[in-house]
């Protein structure tokens, strides 16, 4: 069966929130769930996202309200920590990596810290039980694709374009999905610019598909009420997990 790992934005509309929406979601059939640490500047997401990320910083958000969350959270969903470097820089990756087993998050997504870069935390990371997500882009080269699916652990996020979430562009990646097969048996998931729409399609050839923006526009929609929100993303959910299972 092909996986749905679906993202949002952690303490948007607030940290309650955050909670029933993922127990929702879990419900819904989501496999794994991205909890987004709000971040000033979130180079690689489109503005649905960066809008939320600005929203829960003006309500206050606390990385102590992720860690909180988090304890309530992950016993119910296998849960990830999707955020930029610059909190785990500040804070230390291994208070990171201390509250991520503490919670019982799996591990880490974070979009600016290239390959070769995460290399010197890779080792406390794998020690502590957890996983930090490699991306590869159809951009990559043949050997530093092959390069990076010979470490990946848990799955590959395998970026459908360059460019930013939620901007539905799309690129010819079965070259590169033949790469990543070639050198590995891990998972390879697709994300960017999957939708209810374009999720049967997107999911052709790979084990899985990550959604964010699609999720966090409805997220952002204040003319729901809070428990219209929560229903509409989680039946959304099912919608995605269906058609990519066609």
């Amino acid at each position: 069966m092909k996986r749905l790992v679906a993202y949002i934005t952690t303490g948007y509309p607030d940290r309650y929130f955050t909670v029933d929406l993922a127990m929702a979601l879990a419900e819904a059939g989501v496999d794994t769930l991205e909890l987004g640490i709000p971040f000033s500047d979130p180079v690689a997401d489109g503005p649905v996202i960066e809008t939320a990320n600005l929203r829960a910083l003006q309500q206050g958000f606390r990385l102590e309200h992720l860690f909180e969350v988090s304890r309530e959270i992950a016993p119910a969903i296998d849960t990830l920590w999707m955020g930029y470097f610059n909190p785990f820089y500040h804070l230390g990756v291994q208070r990171f990596i201390e509250e991520a087993r503490d919670a019982g998050v799996g591990g880490f997504i974070i979009p600016d810290l290239p390959f070769e870069e995460a290399q010197p935390y890779q080792p406390m990371i794998r020690e502590a039980g957890l996983s930090l997500i490699d991306f590869i882009a159809p951009t990559d080269t043949p050997e530093r694709i092959t390069m990076i699916s010979r470490d990946a652990r848990k799955f590959i996020y395998l970026v459908a374009y360059a460019g930013i979430t939620g901007s539905g562009q799309s690129e010819e990646l079965s070259d590169v999905i033949s790469q990543i097969r070639e050198a590995t048996q891990t998972p390879v998931y697709l994300g960017f610019g999957v939708t209810p729409e374009t999720a049967k399609e997107k999911a052709k050839n790979v084990d899985g598909v990550i959604v964010g923006s699609a999720f966090v526009k409805v997220l952002l929609d204040e003319a729901l009420t809070p428990g219209n929100r929560i229903a509409t993303i989680a039946q959304m959910a099912r919608e995605i997990k269906e058609k990519i299972n066609e």
